[in-house]
């Protein structure tokens, strides 16, 4: 299944894409697809639908995020050797892993504010990987059973903050914007394999990232498996895994976002994303 919701900010309502591109009303299914529609009895309520059923939604507009109740938006540093390699950092021996503030958290489509200051704000494109049931020390050979889906994630980054400001990275993570996801969750009996994705992303048109899952040094289920050594997962909860080389940091000179640049990415199977980059706004906020 392919899920996500659609409407104005705080008045999205659940949709479904059916096996023929056709957007589906789920509002008269559940009232909105939250961390609980992510359990495994959650997707089978959804999976005994009938699309063809559905009221079809002809002018979905804004797209929102592919679910409400965000727990935890855990992500990995590093987690592609070559992008190591252009941040001038060495490989690391176990996943480095930061957070990024739910409140970061937003709609594949949506802005991206630069914060008030920014010079070096960045893009990353991620597979993100979505919880669909509590995992506490997790087996490897079990981690994926754990997996509700996957979805498109723009890990936007502000390297001043991130690395020059001294503390955690954190700080240059999740800014509000910073977190663009979506536009769909798709469910994990759909992507055969998340260690064969192809993942790009464009700036104004050129192509800057180019890459795939498949070099990623820790992939999908040891991160879940090695994650739930350190907290416990739960429904809701976001992993993001690391991103290609072509980031604005590694370029030759290094080349950051500015206002009215347009950011395009997408990952094989779950979509694309596409955001106008503004200048500190407050009212595009909210």
């Amino acid at each position: 299944m392919k899920l996500l919701r659609v409407g104005p900010k705080g008045q999205e309502k659940p949709a479904m894409l059916d096996g023929g591109g056709k957007l589906r009303d789920l509002s008269g299914v559940v009232s909105d697809i939250t961390a609980q529609q992510l359990t495994p009895a959650g997707l089978a309520q959804l999976r005994a639908v009938d699309p063809a059923s559905l009221p079809e939604i002809t002018a979905p507009g804004r797209i929102g995020t592919p679910f409400t109740s965000l727990g935890k938006f855990m992500c990995v540093g590093l987690n592609y050797s070559d992008h190591a390699a252009e941040s001038g950092l060495p490989v690391p021996p176990e996943p480095v892993l930061f957070n990024k503030w739910t409140s970061c958290f937003g709609g594949p489509n949506d802005a991206i504010v630069m914060p008030k200051n920014s010079v070096k704000t960045d893009w990353e494109v991620e597979l993100g990987v979505v919880i669909g049931s509590k995992a506490r020390y997790v087996a490897l050979d079990q981690a994926l059973s754990h997996v509700a889906g996957y979805c498109v994630i723009n890990d936007v980054s502000e390297r001043e903050y991130q690395i020059e400001r001294s503390g955690t990275w954190d700080k240059g993570k999740g800014c509000d914007t910073f977190g663009p996801v979506g536009p769909w969750l798709v469910t994990a009996d759909e992507v055969a394999d998340p260690q064969n994705l192809s993942m790009w992303l464009e700036v104004n048109g050129k192509r800057f990232q180019d890459g795939s899952t498949k070099t990623m040094i820790f992939n999908v289920a040891f991160l879940v498996h090695y994650i739930s050594q350190f907290a416990t997962l739960y429904p809701g909860d976001i992993i993001s895994t690391g991103t290609p080389p072509g980031v604005g940091m590694g370029q030759k000179p290094p080349l950051y976002l500015k206002h009215g640049d347009v950011v395009r990415l997408g990952i094989d199977g779950l979509g694309e994303q596409q955001q106008t980059v503004h200048a500190w706004d407050e009212s595009l906020l909210d």
